[in-house]
């Protein structure tokens, strides 16, 4: 299913128009929920918007149901799967078993299990997942400790956040080692306060965040990582979701709004994969040695290996890999140039110099 055109869903939330209801849902980055178009919850900033086509989607993305509007249609035969999924929302923190859920709404596991994938197009296991990775970022953009964070959202250990693949929802590895054969990625360029950037995106999510001199050599490197993957200049009529993505991180980069919370899909090794979802958890404003970030991630002695991973990253500022510094203190490299990292550093500084 495709999303219909951006300016029309706006207009549709503006007036809170029911004849869109089915159509698309949106979720709301700030809060985790997502809504049906006439839903008659507080009106959000536009940039904590994200559209969705459908509520597999919302799901995928690590949105809950909202409560007031009761997105997901709940007919006889699927209500006892919402009770299910409000339970998760409820207790996520704690470790459900599939026998455990299956008995509280009196249906055997295996049916649970298939019905439940059926309606919300993930498991049971994975839904909780999503709802604990919310959580996590939630804390962590809360200012709160990132161990304690990550005890809080009932990870357990550090091992287990950093292992989890909640995030990757997109190519599998045989795909992206074929270079991205039978894949179609949508991309568009944009001027920004660092130059020309490009931002292309899977189904799942952004995979690609590059700066340059031009857009034609952005494109160049685009189609050098995925040579064989179906490469479409989006439009917004076509790609409504990159369109507004790329501009709220064009604006988070003019210093007028914060990093936007986005889907990535992410593509590496394990241990590439481990490295940039600590990333993720960086607080903006602060900053970790590539020492540092090596016994983060429970690897002490892998701090070369780490700078390598940082070097690696395809999905610039998303992935904040400027954060890293050398262990003097020194910026280090950057693979878009030293006077990229230090102007983000700065902004980034300077964004938390005004909130404290």
């Amino acid at each position: 299913m495709s999303l219909l055109a951006e300016s029309e869903m706006r207009a549709a939330l503006a007036e809170r128009d029911k004849a869109y209801d089915g159509r698309f849902y949106y979720g709301v980055v700030t809060t985790g929920v997502f809504c049906r178009p006439s839903c008659g919850a507080r009106p959000a900033r536009p940039e904590n918007i994200r559209f969705f086509p459908d509520v597999k989607a919302a799901l995928l993305a690590g949105f809950r149901p909202c409560k007031r509007c009761q997105p997901v249609d709940t007919p006889a035969d699927l209500a006892r799967l919402v009770e299910t999924a409000r339970h998760i929302e409820a207790n996520a923190e704690e470790k459900l078993t599939l026998a455990a859920l299956a008995q509280r709404v009196g249906v055997s596991p295996s049916r649970l299990q298939r019905t439940f994938s059926e309606a919300f197009g993930v498991s049971p296991k994975a839904y909780q997942d999503l709802i604990r990775a919310r959580r996590l970022k939630t804390a962590l953009k809360g200012g709160d400790d990132v161990t304690a964070a990550i005890f809080a959202a009932g990870y357990g250990s550090m091992s287990r956040v950093y292992g989890r693949a909640a995030r990757n929802l997109g190519m599998t590895p045989t795909s992206y080692r074929s270079g991205g054969m039978g894949e179609t990625i949508a991309y568009c360029c944009r001027d920004t306060a660092l130059g020309p950037m490009l931002m292309a995106a899977t189904g799942s999510g952004v995979c690609f965040v590059q700066f340059g001199d031009s857009p034609e050599s952005l494109l160049n490197q685009l189609g050098a990582e995925f040579p064989k993957a179906d490469l479409q200049k989006s439009t917004a009529q076509n790609s409504p979701e990159l369109d507004s993505w790329i501009t709220a991180l064009d604006e988070h980069l003019a210093g007028d709004a914060p990093r936007p919370d986005l889907p990535v899909d992410l593509r590496g090794t394990a241990f590439q994969v481990k490295v940039w979802r600590f990333l993720m958890s960086v607080e903006e404003g602060a900053v970790m040695s590539y020492g540092e970030l090596a016994s983060a991630i429970e690897k002490p002695g892998a701090a070369r290996a780490v700078a390598s991973a940082c070097a690696a990253n395809r999905i610039g500022v998303l992935v904040p890999c400027h954060r890293v510094l050398c262990g003097n203190g020194d910026l280090g490299g950057f693979r878009w140039g030293m006077e990229r990292k230090r102007a983000l550093l700065d902004m980034e500084r300077e964004r938390k110099t005004k909130r404290s």
